[in-house]
């Protein structure tokens, strides 16, 4: 039968190229010459009697038939993944390895400090952390490229399973002596006499602070525009006015007293939400597991926790000895 001729090697180098769109960077990434992935694509493709993927001037998409095996092949990828990972688990105190695609704002101090509180606990933990944008987030959910991803969301996404999610507003930020510091709130129209610094346009929080300038009939000239958090972070703290954020970005920032948070008073600013996302349908290594349960603690700001909490992903024992 087709299913016992679907090999393991052929499988890990289609699913390689399904993911890169590319023979010659799959070839790369698995070190392989391109000439053994080529081939072993081609003997999935005779077996099964049907294309995977089509052929164009830029790379290689994975056909309908592609995608139903891609799809098959990851979730058979992550699964022998897991069963290693919770093998190990069952030999002493937690360890292996968590995966995490973050916005870029997330990656700056928040997620930081996050890991190297839970390493405390939990010092055989390694982590490897991506910073992309939010749509490439949900991709390296979607692709297994990545076991969580932390992100600003402003629609669902198939395939995502949302682990958290809570209202993100926009905030301004500035230096404490700036004017408008004594204020928790402000207004579009209290912050246009000031010089400001934006983020890039594809940036969730600039989309919708434009958004809100419209609304208001309001055009703001930016004196600065980079698609850097610290630049824009940076330009505030040398006294270049204000800039834009998510209260996340700046958490640590503010409790510093290094910078002030208000939060813009207007229509639609919540727009968009946090989101920590898993890959739906999968069941998620204990490792992972026990670190999503610790962010999603993290993530509330600390006057917004309440005792109603969903309930932790078992935390195993520090020292547990094998059967």
């Amino acid at each position: 039968m087709p299913s016992r001729r679907l090999q393991e090697t052929s499988l890990r180098y289609f699913l390689e190229v399904a993911r890169t769109g590319s023979l010659t960077e799959a070839a790369a990434r698995l070190n392989v010459s391109i000439s053994a992935v080529s081939r072993q694509v081609a003997t999935l493709e005779g077996l099964l009697g049907v294309p995977l993927f089509e052929r164009r001037p830029r790379g290689m998409a994975p056909s309908a038939a592609g995608e139903l095996l891609a799809a098959h092949a990851l979730r058979g990828a992550l699964e022998a993944e897991r069963v290693l990972s919770d093998i190990q688990a069952l030999q002493g105190p937690l360890s292996g390895r968590v995966r995490i695609a973050c916005s870029s704002g997330f990656a700056n101090e928040f997620l930081p400090r996050t890991i190297a509180a839970f390493r405390e606990q939990y010092p055989g933990v390694r982590f490897r952390l991506d910073a992309t944008g939010p749509t490439q987030v949900s991709d390296a959910v979607l692709l297994g490229e990545a076991d969580i991803g932390l992100t600003y969301s402003r629609a669902a996404v198939r395939g995502i399973r949302v682990e958290h999610r809570q209202p993100a507003s926009v905030f301004a930020i500035m230096r404490p002596d700036h004017a408008l510091a004594k204020s928790r709130s402000v207004t579009l129209a209290q912050m246009h006499p000031f010089p400001i610094a934006l983020s890039s346009p594809e940036n969730t929080v600039r989309q919708l602070f434009d958004v809100g300038c419209s609304n208001r009939g309001l055009v703001f000239e930016p004196v600065l525009v980079s698609n850097r958090f610290e630049a824009l972070a940076n330009f505030v703290l040398h006294g270049g006015g204000l800039a834009i954020t998510g209260e996340i970005t700046v958490r640590e920032r503010v409790q510093r007293g290094e910078l002030h948070a208000a939060e813009i008073r207007e229509p639609g600013m919540r727009g968009r939400a946090v989101e920590l996302q898993t890959l739906a349908d999968r069941t998620l290594p204990e490792v992972v597991r026990t670190f999503l349960a610790f962010l999603r603690e993290q993530l509330p700001a600390p006057g917004a926790r309440t005792a109603a909490k969903k309930a932790p992903a078992r935390k195993p024992a520090k020292a547990r000895k094998a059967a």
